[in-house]
C-alpha cells in the first residue's frame, strides 16, 4: 500500500470518527449540555466552598487569637503599679469571664473550623473557672468525639476532673481508661495512668493505685511517668497528677 493510499485511509477514518462524534453529540445534545452544566456547577461550588472555608478559617483564627490574648492578660494585685496603656484584670474570675465571652462567641460563629473547636475547649475551661459546671460539661462533651485526637484527649482530661469534683468518679475513671487505651500527644498513656492512680488514691482505693504505680515504675523506669510512680511508691509527693 503506497503512502497516498495510507494517507487517504487515515483521512477517511478521521472523518468517519468526527462525523460519528458530531452525530452522537447532536442526538444527545440535551444530555451533553446538562452534564457540562452540572460539572461546571460542581467546580464552582468546590472553588467557592474552598474560598469560603479559608476565609472563615482565617476569621476563626483571629477570633480565637483575640480571646487568648484576653485569657493571658496579666492580673494586677491591688495597689500594684501598672504601666500606662497596659491592660490588666483585677482577678482571675474577672479575666475568665471576659475571655469566656470571646471564646464562646468564636466557638458559636466558627463551629466547623479547628480554631472554633479550640475556642469551645477554652470556653469549657473558663466555665469551670467561673463555677458554671453544667455549661462546662456540655461544652467539653462536644469535643470528646472530635476527629482531632489531641483536642479530644484534652477535653476528656478536663471532663474527668470535672466529674471527680462533682462526685462522679465512675465516669472519670471510664474517661481515664479510654485515654489509656487510646493515648495521644497531649495525653500519653503514662500520664493517664498517673491520673487514674491519683484518683484511686483519693477515693480510698490505694491498692489499685499502687498496682498502677508499680507497673509504670517497671515499664517506664527512665520516663517521667515512671519516675513519678517510683516517688509515689516511696511515699513522695510530686503533686497531684489528677485534680
Amino acid at each position: 500500500m503506497d503512502n497516498q493510499t495510507r494517507h487517504k485511509l487515515k483521512q477517511d477514518h478521521f472523518v468517519a470518527a468526527t462525523t460519528h462524534g458530531l452525530h452522537w453529540a447532536g442526538e444527545n445534545r440535551r444530555s451533553v449540555i446538562t452534564t457540562v452544566v452540572i460539572l461546571l456547577a460542581v467546580i464552582v461550588l468546590l472553588v467557592g466552598g474552598a474560598a469560603t472555608y479559608n476565609y472563615r478559617s482565617d476569621a476563626a483564627a483571629n477570633a480565637f487569637g483575640s480571646a487568648m490574648q484576653v485569657y493571658t492578660t496579666a492580673i494586677a494585685a491591688p495597689g500594684e503599679p501598672v504601666p500606662s496603656g497596659t491592660k490588666t484584670f483585677a482577678s482571675a474570675a474577672e479575666r475568665a469571664k471576659a475571655a469566656h465571652e470571646l471564646f464562646a462567641a468564636a466557638a458559636s460563629s466558627y463551629s466547623f473550623t479547628p480554631a472554633g473547636h479550640n475556642a469551645l475547649y477554652f470556653a469549657g475551661l473558663t466555665d469551670i473557672e467561673l463555677g458554671q459546671t453544667a455549661s462546662a460539661e456540655s461544652e467539653l462533651q462536644k469535643l470528646t468525639g472530635s476527629m482531632d485526637r489531641n483536642l479530644a484527649a484534652l477535653a476528656k482530661v478536663a471532663l474527668a476532673s470535672l466529674y471527680h469534683q462533682s462526685g462522679r468518679d465512675a465516669q472519670a475513671i471510664e474517661l481515664y481508661k479510654q485515654l489509656i487505651a487510646k493515648p495521644s500527644e497531649t495525653e500519653t498513656e503514662g500520664m493517664a495512668k498517673l491520673q487514674l492512680a491519683t484518683l484511686y488514691e483519693s477515693t480510698g482505693r490505694a491498692d489499685e493505685a499502687k498496682k498502677i504505680y508499680a507497673e509504670l515504675k517497671d515499664k517506664d523506669a527512665k520516663g517521667a511517668a515512671g519516675e513519678v510512680a517510683a516517688q509515689r511508691l516511696n511515699g513522695g509527693d510530686t503533686g497531684a497528677a489528677a485534680q
